[in-house]
C-alpha cells in the first residue's frame, strides 16, 4: 500500500568517491565466476556461473544469494540482542521488558504446544458475536492492524498537499498472494489454490469441525474470495498514482459504494473525524459493498475465521504451525523446512518494536564513520545524477529545470531515524504470544491513525535499522538506507572503487533514479502530485519506457512465464539509470587517470563485474511465479544482464560484437536518464 519503492534483494555500503583504492594491493576475488561462460554471451552468468552451482539453496529458504546472506547475518545480529534482554528480568513496562517478553513467549513453542487454541478461541467468539451488516463493519475496523480484511486503511501525505496527512483505502483480504492466482490458468497457480483449499479444510478441521463441514467452509470462502479478486485492480493499474488518488468524503464513499456501513467502519477503526479520504480502488469498493449484502453473513464469519486462524496460526501447536508452513512456506514459496524458530521470532519482533531493537542494533553494528562515508558517496553520486540531467538530449531546457529543481531538494536519511518511536502505550506480557501480536498489530495501526490530519512528520522512518533494503518515497521525495544494508557482502573492502561502484553505486543511483522512474517523476520536488513536464518531453519519456517494456516482457523466467514489462518498468528505469549514473561517478572519480589492470581484468570490467555480482542469487520456482505475477521487480539475472546491454560502456569493456548473446546495436540501446 504505501508508495515508496524499495530496492529489494540490493544492497548498499558506505566508501570512498575520491579515485584511490580502499586497499594497498587490490586483488580481484573470481571465485564465484564461471569460466566457460563469455560475458559477451551472459554477464550474470560469467560472474555468478561458479557459485550458483556451487550453492544450493538451504532447505529453509525460497532464495539465496548475496541479499539472504545479509539478512541472515542481521537477523543473527538481532538474535543476540533480544536473547540477552529474554534472559533477564526487567522493570514490568519497560522497553526491555516488553522487547524480552514479545520474543521469548514466540519463540517457547513448548509452551505454545501445551496451551492449545484457548489464546485464539475469544477472537473466534468476537467473530460469532456478528448478527448483522453493521456488526461487519465493526468488527473489521476494530481489527484493522489485527487480522486482514477485504478493506485496507493506511494515512499518507496528502497526494496533492504533501505536507498534511490524509486516509486512505486499499483493496485486501485475499490468502492467496494476488488476484492471478485465482483468475488464471496458468497450471502453476491452479496448483496454489488447490493447495490453498487444502490449507483452509485443513484450518476447519483443526478447530473441530467435520471433515464435511470443513470441506463446505473452505470451498464458501475460496468462492468468497474468488469474488473479491475478480473486483480488484490488476497489479499494473495500481502502479498509477494518478488511478489511485480519488479524494472524496466519507458521505460520498457512502454514495459511490453503497449497502457497506463506512461510518461504523471507521468509527471502528479510529479514523472518524475525518473531512475526506482517498480512495484508491473505487470500482473495488462499491463491489465489495455489494457483496458485503449478497453474501451470506455466516460465509463472511467463515471468511474471518479462516483469515484469523492463519494469522493465529504460528503461534499455534504444531499441527496449526505444520499446515501453515505447507502452505504458506512450501506451496507459495518452495521451502523444504520451516525456518528456525529464532529467525521467525526476529521478524515478528521487527514488526512489533522493530525501532527498539533498531536502537541496540546501530550502537553496536553501526560506527558514525559508516554514515559519514555514505554521505559523501551519495552526494557525489547527486552531483553525478545532476549532470546527466544537464546533458539530456531528448529533455527540454524547461522540464530540465524542474528536474534539476527536484533533485535539489531530495532528502537523504541514513541508517537510523533522528527521533525513534516511543512504545510506552504498547502492553507486552509473558507467555502471550498471540495477544502479543494482536496487541502490537493495532498498536502499530492506531499510531498510524492517530497522524489523520496532522502536519507529516518528515523524520518518520518507514523501514527499521536492521532491514536490509532501501526505498524511495515520492511523497516525502527521499532516499532511505537503513544500516543493515551497508555492509558487505555488497561492499568489499579489499576490491577497488571500480568494483564497488559497479555493485553499491548502482544501487545508490538506483534509488536517487527512482524519483525521475514512471512513477516518481510524476511528484515534484515537494512530493506533490503534478506534472511537471511538457508534453512532448513527457512523450518523449514514455516512448523510451515503451522500448524497456518491450525489451523485459521478451524475457521468459519460467516455462512459459515471461517478465511483465509494465509491472517492473520503474524498477528497470531505476537500475539502467543508477547504473549509468555510477559508472559516470566512478570515472569523475578517476581525475582522469587511468583505472589499473587488476589480474588481468581491466577498470571498466570489474565496473560491471561488481554490477553483475550484487544481483548474485538464485530462488525456487514457486517463488519466481510469485515475483512474475505481483512484484515490480525483475528476477535478479534480467535486472543484471538486462540493463548493461544498454550501456555503452559495457560493450567497450568487453568488446561484444555481432553474433554474442549481450550484443545489442547502438542505436537500439535505450538510453534513459
Amino acid at each position: 500500500m504505501l508508495k515508496f519503492t524499495s530496492l529489494a534483494a540490493a544492497a548498499l555500503v558506505a566508501l570512498s568517491l575520491h579515485g584511490t583504492a580502499l586497499c594497498a594491493s587490490p586483488t580481484f576475488d573470481r571465485s564465484g565466476f564461471d569460466t566457460s561462460v563469455r560475458p559477451q554471451d551472459d554477464l550474470f552468468r560469467a560472474a555468478n556461473g561458479g557459485w550458483l552451482k556451487a550453492n544450493a539453496i538451504p532447505a529453509d529458504k525460497s532464495s539465496y544469494g548475496n541479499f539472504v546472506i545479509l539478512a541472515d547475518r542481521a537477523d543473527g545480529r538481532v538474535r543476540a540482542i533480544v536473547d540477552e534482554l529474554a534472559a533477564k528480568t526487567h522493570a514490568p513496562g519497560s522497553i526491555e521488558q516488553k522487547v524480552g517478553s514479545f520474543y521469548k513467549s514466540f519463540i517457547d513453542v513448548d509452551t505454545i504446544d501445551k496451551a492449545g487454541t484457548a489464546a485464539v478461541t475469544p477472537w473466534l467468539a468476537r467473530i460469532d458475536a456478528v448478527k448483522s451488516p453493521r456488526d461487519l463493519a465493526v468488527l473489521l475496523g476494530e481489527w484493522q492492524g489485527r487480522v486482514a480484511g477485504p478493506i485496507a486503511l493506511d494515512v499518507q501525505p496528502d497526494a496533492k498537499h504533501p505536507d498534511v496527512n490524509l486516509a486512505l483505502t486499499w483493496q485486501a483480504g485475499l490468502g492467496l498472494p494476488n488476484r492471478d492466482y485465482y483468475l488464471s490458468k496458468d497450471e502453476r497457480k491452479a496448483k496454489a489454490r488447490a493447495a490453498y483449499q487444502a490449507y483452509l479444510v485443513e484450518l476447519f478441521k483443526l478447530n473441530g469441525d467435520t471433515a464435511a463441514a470443513a470441506e463446505a467452509g473452505a470451498t464458501a470462502v475460496m468462492a468468497l474470495e474468488t469474488r473479491l479478486a475478480q473486483a480488484q485492480w490488476d497489479e499494473v493499474k495500481n502502479r498509477d498514482p494518478k488511478k489511485t488518488w480519488n479524494p472524496m468524503t466519507l458521505k460520498a464513499l457512502a454514495a459511490s459504494a453503497p449497502g457497506f456501513d463506512w461510518s461504523a467502519f471507521f468509527a471502528a477503526s479510529s479514523m472518524s473525524k475525518m473531512a475526506r479520504l482517498s480512495v484508491s480502488q473505487p470500482s473495488y469498493n462499491k463491489d465489495f459493498a455489494k457483496a458485503v449484502n449478497d453474501v451470506p453473513l455466516t460465509t463472511w464469519q467463515l471468511y474471518l475465521k479462516a483469515h484469523t486462524l492463519d494469522s493465529a496460526a504460528r503461534v499455534l501447536p504444531k499441527a496449526w504451525r505444520d499446515a501453515r508452513f505447507a502452505f504458506r512456506g512450501t506451496a507459495l514459496a518452495g521451502q523444504k523446512e520451516p525456518r528456525p524458530r529464532w529467525q521467525e521470532g526476529t521478524d515478528a519482533l521487527d514488526g512489533a518494536l522493530g525501532e527498539a531493537v533498531g536502537q541496540v542494533y546501530v550502537a553496536r553494528h553501526f560506527p558514525p564513520a559508516n554514515k559519514a562515508r555514505m554521505q559523501q558517496m551519495v552526494d557525489n553520486l547527486m552531483v553525478s545524477y545532476g549532470e546527466s540531467i544537464d546533458k539530456l538530449s531528448w529533455m527540454s531546457a524547461a522540464t530540465r529545470a524542474k528536474a534539476r529543481e527536484k533533485l535539489s531538494k531530495y532528502t537523504v536519511k541514513i541508517g537510523y531515524p533522528t527521533q525513534w518511536r516511543d512504545y510506552g502505550k504498547l502492553e507486552i506480557r509473558d507467555a502471550d504470544p498471540l495477544g502479543n501480536l494482536m496487541r502490537a498489530g493495532r498498536f502499530e495501526f492506531e499510531r498510524v491513525a492517530a497522524k489523520l490530519g496532522q502536519p507529516v512528520d518528515r523524520t518518520e522512518w518507514g523501514m527499521t535499522p536492521q532491514t536490509v533494503n532501501a526505498y524511495y518515497n515520492p511523497s516525502m521525495n527521499e532516499i532511505v538506507f537503513p544500516a543493515a544494508i551497508l555492509e558487505p557482502p555488497f561492499f568489499d573492502m579489499d576490491a577497488d572503487d571500480a568494483q564497488n561502484y559497479g555493485a553499491i553505486g548502482a544501487v545508490i543511483g538506483h534509488e536517487i533514479s527512482h524519483g525521475f522512474d514512471d512513477q516518481g517523476s510524476q511528484f515534484d520536488g515537494d512530493g506533490r502530485l503534478l506534472n511537471w513536464w511538457t508534453p512532448a518531453d513527457r512523450k518523449a519519456f514514455a516512448k523510451l519506457g515503451a522500448a524497456l517494456v518491450k525489451q523485459y516482457g521478451g524475457y521468459e523466467a519460467l516455462p512459459g512465464q515471461k517478465v511483465n514489462g509494465e509491472l517492473t518498468l520503474g524498477e528497470n528505469i531505476a537500475d539502467l539509470s543508477g547504473l549509468e549514473i555510477a559508472h559516470k561517478a566512478w570515472v569523475l572519480s578517476l581525475k582522469g587517470q587511468p583505472a589499473p589492470v587488476i589480474d588481468g581484468i581491466t577498470g571498466e570490467q570489474r565496473f560491471f563485474y561488481g554490477f553483475a555480482y550484487a544481483w548474485r542469487g538464485k530462488m525456487r520456482d514457486e517463488l519466481m511465479l510469485r515475483i512474475l505475477t505481483a512484484d515490480p521487480h525483475s528476477p535478479d539475472e534480467f535486472r543484471a544482464n538486462g540493463t548493461v546491454v544498454n550501456i555503452d560502456s559495457f560493450h567497450q569493456a568487453f568488446g561484444t560484437r555481432a553474433g554474442d548473446r549481450m550484443f545489442k546495436p547502438a542505436k537500439d540501446r535505450i538510453k534513459i536518464w
